[in-house]
């Protein structure tokens, strides 16, 4: 992949944090990880803006479904994370 070197300024108090945290895979490898992560919510939010123009806003029975749904999904998704792996005093 194509890169390219820029300079950005930015506060040394939060440059020193982020140094810290990605000390093991660098400094331009974290804030790369960043903008695009805040792209995708960019993105995400302008679909959310249209849907919204489109079919009105969400109702809270719909939010609360949708929360719902969400939560019963992280079940699963743990009950499969925790199959996968030993148990306590089991070996690996």
């Amino acid at each position: 992949m194509a890169t390219k070197k820029v300079t950005v300024t930015i506060p040394e108090d939060l440059l020193d944090e982020i140094r810290a945290e990605a000390a093991e895979r660098g400094l331009s490898a974290y804030v790369a990880e960043a903008l695009r992560s805040k792209r995708d919510r960019d993105r995400l939010q302008e679909l959310a803006d249209w849907l919204q123009e489109e079919h009105g806003p969400v109702t809270e029975d719909e939010r609360a479904a949708a929360l719902e749904e969400l939560e019963n999904l992280d079940a699963e998704h743990e009950g499969r994370r925790a199959a996968g792996k030993p148990q306590s005093g089991e070996a690996a």
